[in-house]
């Protein structure tokens, strides 16, 4: 059985425009982040275990976090940490773990399209059961993931818009949830990083300027 809901992530409207590439771009601090989007999930059985799956993350696809800050995430972005120690939770909730890959009760594959997980549901656990029911009716249909970046880029637009691109980052979870979020304090840090690079390109321009001046140009 398939409930469908389609993924919003957005794409650029501006993508032929020219963008200036920050050569020392901020990276954000290594600390835990988490995205959400609807997702397609999958629900079958396989060797009569539940089945939930789908696609947590698609790539190449803009995210926006506030008016003029926006993020995509790169195709392999989770590539190198895909055999680490990773669950499929609840809300993001730690207590309940849906599958974990150590357990070989979750499979992670990342491919040209994003992050897709499979998990077999316990039938034993009535709160995985519980969140099945729940993605089955239709009545949770988010997708979102918590990691951490490690590499990413920076661009600054001609509109004024920052954009980052998430290169690399480590993979702690994937999760069902019931409403998507962008914490607050990743819109903070988000917002904290795009006045850095705008105080230094300004700071660019002044020394610019200054340097011309010197020059008599």
């Amino acid at each position: 059985m398939h409930t469908n809901f389609g993924v919003i992530w957005r794409h650029s409207t501006n993508n032929s425009r020219k963008r200036l590439i920050v050569p020392e771009g901020v990276t954000m601090e290594k600390e835990r982040q988490t995205r959400s989007i609807p997702i397609n999930y999958e629900m079958r059985s396989e060797d009569g275990e539940p089945i939930i799956e789908g696609y947590f993350a698609v790539y190449n696809s803009n995210y926006e976090i506030a008016p003029g800050m926006s993020e995509s995430i790169a195709p392999g972005a989770f590539q190198n940490s895909l055999s680490g120690d990773i669950r499929m939770l609840i809300n993001h909730d730690t207590a309940m773990v849906v599958g974990r890959t150590t357990a070989h009760t979750l499979e992670l594959r990342d491919d040209t399209h994003g992050l897709w997980a499979k998990a077999a549901v316990n039938p034993k656990d009535s709160a995985a059961m519980d969140a099945h029911a729940r993605v089955e009716r239709g009545d949770v249909s988010q997708a979102s993931i918590g990691f951490e970046i490690i590499k990413e880029d920076t661009e600054i637009r001609e509109d004024g818009s920052i954009h980052w691109t998430i290169r690399e980052a480590v993979l702690h979870e994937v999760s069902i949830c019931t409403f998507p979020a962008y914490e607050e304090t990743n819109i903070a840090a988000r917002s904290a990083e795009r006045d850095t690079v705008r105080a230094r390109q300004l700071q660019g321009w002044r020394e610019s300027m200054k340097e011309r001046l010197k020059n008599g140009t």
